[in-house]
């Protein structure tokens, strides 16, 4: 075999790898942004039953792929927003999810792979509706993952012979091979961290006649079922305990259920040639019907492995807070209100913690601890995803006035809340980027600035934490402290302002450190203005809550308003265009 051929056959082969799994992650983001956010709240609900649970983690897990649904479970766990518990369902469905879209694979459509490609293409860019755009991505990721199969199976086809004799020691019909060929299935899906390339990369070697036979798939199969937990165990770096438990049930599942599969190994090679004449057919159908009878035997035992991750992963360590935002709560508004604060109070020590880990983030480099807090931030955005569906819930319901005003409050405070976690974050950001820069280090006096600074934010964040207490009644006077604490910090960055353009005019430090010392300054400076925002709002007179409604139910629902007619544009174009807006 000439240098040219093997040239040809690892570039074609790799060429096609690289194709299919970038189809079919732009398939999967495109099928995720055209659901919206909608998913994550049906899956808030679906939660609180384990059948329900399991049915929707099937959808996603169809959508996203097993390993990207796992790191999305984490995230929400990670954020309070679900229990490991909860968790459980919805991860065993990812798996289930994960093979039906490879027997959407299984079906011979790559005869459509470059129409697909160009209708996707073509609604990706120029539809206006986002949907319809976020469609046409996953269209057009669809036929690039049937192209990258055809690369693929075209590559190996003149060379089959090559890979006879490996795939002879991976062939599962010796225990020996169906060992090795699962182990070496899940190491590879591990390090390209996708089961669904692996097993596309196994069907291209069926369609180019490299394997001919169910034994020689079913290793591949169940191998990368295990590999692809690598995903979520990284994801799960930085976060919570019960987040990372929740990447170790993942990885526990498919351990059980690739074991049980090695076990009745017999009965799939007697009973799956019968499913159908095709192979690849074959190999889809057994993807499946190991997960839908693996997911099925252990969802009553959720509480068995809960215990199991919990045993592997023991810890001294206090729990965060879950979530307060229960959907139970809307039918009494009082309630549902102290609920939001509550949650808001919550939010708000997730901020302050990321808030002492930039402080040390900024003296000492930890990769773990910078990963903890981006992780810290992902949360809070998920927070202010479900606040803001919580509070639109709430409004189906019967609304006092100063209830009406009081959430659009609590929603003002959420933003701000989110806003002071992506300055936070940037915090750790800068600090990352000043470490790369030789020449921008800092001066003791400099350091002793920012470590100033930076526990004048940190005081003016535990006020905000005690001020949003619910069971308090005296928001407005906390409000004021925060108030007067706001301008006891501006006095401070005044003359650390000054202090550092004092030491640039003595050349104590560069140009390019007082560059990054600006952006640390200007960071700080808007999460004060933010934590003034929710100090303002706290200031409201409508910013109370009335005891004796915290235990009624009011199950009305709201009233029916008069809603304005629809504005006609061009009353209004024509005055933007007029002398009056020029």
């Amino acid at each position: 075999m000439d240098t040219s051929s093997i040239t040809g056959l690892i570039f074609g082969l790799l060429g096609g790898l690289a194709l299919f799994i970038f189809g079919m992650r732009t398939m999967s983001e495109g099928l995720s942004a055209a659901v919206g956010d909608g998913m994550r709240t049906l899956l808030g609900k679906a939660t609180r039953n384990r059948m329900a649970g399991l049915g929707l983690g099937t959808v996603i897990g169809g959508l996203i792929q097993s390993s990207a649904s796992v790191v999305l479970f984490i995230a929400f766990i990670n954020a309070g927003l679900m229990t490991l518990t909860q968790s459980i369902a919805p991860i065993l469905g990812a798996n289930i999810g994960t093979t039906l879209a490879v027997q959407l694979i299984s079906f011979k459509l790559s005869d459509y792979c470059l129409p697909a490609i160009f209708i996707g293409l073509v609604l990706h860019l120029v539809a206006r509706k986002q949907k319809l755009k976020y469609g046409g991505q996953a269209i057009l990721g669809f036929g690039l993952l049937f192209l990258g199969m055809v690369f693929m199976g075209d590559s190996i086809k003149p060379h089959r012979e090559l890979f006879e004799p490996w795939l002879a020691h991976l062939n599962g019909s010796t225990p020996t091979g169906l060992i090795i060929g699962t182990l070496a299935a899940a190491l590879i899906t591990g390090v390209i961290q996708s089961s669904g390339a692996v097993i596309g990369m196994g069907f291209a070697m069926i369609s180019a006649g490299a394997i001919t036979d169910f034994q020689g798939i079913f290793p591949i199969i169940i191998g990368a079922n295990v590999g692809t937990c690598v995903t979520g165990l990284l994801g799960s770096i930085g976060t919570t305990v019960d987040a990372r438990r929740a990447a170790i049930a993942h990885l526990l599942f498919n351990l059980i259920s690739t074991t049980l599969a090695i076990a009745t190994s017999p009965l799939f090679y007697h009973y799956i040639p019968l499913t159908s004449d095709d192979l690849i057919r074959q190999a889809a159908n057994a993807g499946t019907i190991k997960m839908v009878l693996s997911a099925m035997l252990m969802l009553p035992l959720a509480p068995v492995i809960v215990k199991m991750t919990i045993g592997l992963t023991p810890t001294k360590r206090k729990q965060p807070e879950s979530s307060f935002l229960d959907h139970g709560q809307l039918i009494q508004p009082e309630r549902a209100i102290f609920a939001c604060l509550r949650e808001l109070q919550r939010t708000s020590r997730i901020c302050a913690a990321s808030l002492h880990l930039a402080a040390e983030e900024f003296i000492q480099h930890d990769p773990r601890r910078a990963k903890r807090i981006k992780v810290n931030e992902q949360s809070v955005n998920a927070i202010k995803t479900a606040m803001r569906k919580y509070l639109t819930d709430l409004t189906k319901h019967y609304l006092s006035k100063r209830q009406s005003i009081l959430i659009g409050h609590i929603d003002r405070c959420m933003s701000d809340l989110e806003r002071i976690g992506d300055h936070i974050a940037n915090l750790a950001d800068i600090a990352k980027r000043q470490r790369a820069v030789s020449t921008a280090r800092f001066s003791p006096d400099a350091v002793e600035n920012w470590l100033e600074i930076h526990k004048a934010v940190e005081q003016l964040l535990a006020k905000v934490i005690q001020s949003l207490d619910p069971e308090l009644d005296n928001f407005q006077d906390i409000a004021k402290e925060i108030i007067d604490l706001r301008k006891q910090y501006s006095e401070t960055a005044i003359k650390v302002r000054s202090a550092h353009f004092q030491r640039l005019e003595n050349k104590e430090i560069t140009p390019a450190a007082g560059l990054f010392f600006n952006d640390y300054l200007s960071n700080f400076w808007r999460i004060s203005k933010h934590i003034k925002s929710i100090a303002l709002a706290e200031q409201q007179p409508q910013f109370w809550l009335k005891r004796e409604k915290l235990g009624r139910k009011m199950s009305l629902e709201a009233p029916g308003y008069a809603l304005p007619d629809p504005i006609k544009p061009g009353d209004y174009l024509d005055r933007l265009q007029s002398d009056e807006y020029l």
